[in-house]
């Protein structure tokens, strides 16, 4: 399924900044998901105004090539969602969830409660796996979540050690043009409202995206395979849009209402967003969220 066009091929080059926000450990675990109302929205909005019928957990099963008995470590595990949808191809296996963030883990270990595949749920961070020993897991996953780690390579060493022969290791993660329609009307929202030019800055995964993953991920891994999946959300009403709009922190991560700017800045932010969506579905019966996204496949 191929929802790319050279009309969205320039709009990326037109919107979308060469500067990223870069988040840190600390932010994810004290701002962002102290509990989980972001991650709840964002996944509501993956699956239910998805268009591909290939879903996420679909993707990541066929690069996790399971035989049901493996023992599986998801860094940054956030809400146990994406573990649940997997558990069942484990079920005489063993997972292991991992996240910084103890208000989205006891989420994880609560959503998990009572399933036989034995779950265990530990509090750390993704570049020191040293309460692991070596070659202790058959799969290891980071989805969407790397750009977080503090160290990189550090984590990339850590995952190697803790992997057993013929394992592998999964990177999700996007392209830096991955929902440029969602980029398009909040930076024109920021320029109607003159905005601070520090919020004009592209996603976090630019960090380690599909364009330079797999320089980052070889060093590491004597193969690194990178898998491309598309999908498109399509909203045909804005309110269900804008939730998943401040499931992103507004799309700029560096600021917040209390921190940088007052919560005024942010209902005119969204107000101004709403119209423009809403403009957009009149003419087009839905507004459009194309996702160009994918995953490493690592051994």
């Amino acid at each position: 399924m191929d929802f790319r066009t050279p009309l969205l091929d320039r709009l990326a080059t037109a919107v979308i900044p060469d500067q990223h926000f870069e988040l840190s450990a600390d932010d994810a675990r004290d701002v962002y998901f102290t509990d989980t109302r972001m991650l709840d929205a964002t996944q509501l909005a993956h699956h239910r105004y998805r268009t591909n019928p290939l879903a996420l957990h679909d993707h990541l099963l066929q690069a996790l090539d399971l035989r049901g008995t493996e023992e599986l470590l998801d860094l940054g595990c956030g809400n146990g969602f994406l573990i649940e949808q997997i558990r069942p191809h484990l079920a005489a296996g063993h997972v292991v969830g991992l996240d910084i963030a103890p208000g989205v883990l006891a989420a994880a270990r609560q959503r998990l409660t009572g399933v036989a595949t034995p779950c265990d749920w530990v509090e750390g961070s993704a570049d020191d796996l040293s309460m692991f020993t070596d070659r202790s897991f058959d799969r290891v996953m980071a989805v969407y979540m790397a750009h977080y780690v503090p160290d990189l390579q550090r984590c990339f060493a850590e995952v190697r050690r803790v992997l057993r022969p013929g394992g592998r290791f999964l990177l999700a993660t996007d392209h830096p043009e991955s929902m440029v329609e969602m980029y398009a009307v909040h930076f024109s929202a920021l320029r109607e409202m003159n905005a601070p030019r520090h919020l004009f800055r592209a996603t976090p995964k630019a960090r380690i995206s599909l364009d330079n993953g797999a320089e980052q991920l070889t060093p590491h891994f004597a193969h690194v395979e990178r898998r491309t999946w598309q999908d498109q959300l399509q909203f045909a009403d804005p309110e269900p849009f804008l939730a998943f709009y401040r499931g992103h922190n507004y799309c700029c991560a560096a600021s917040r209402p209390g921190r940088d700017l007052p919560a005024e800045f942010f209902t005119e932010l969204e107000d101004r967003v709403r119209r423009k969506v809403q403009s957009v579905i009149r003419t087009s019966d839905y507004f459009a969220l194309t996702k160009f996204t994918g995953t490493f496949v690592c051994w």
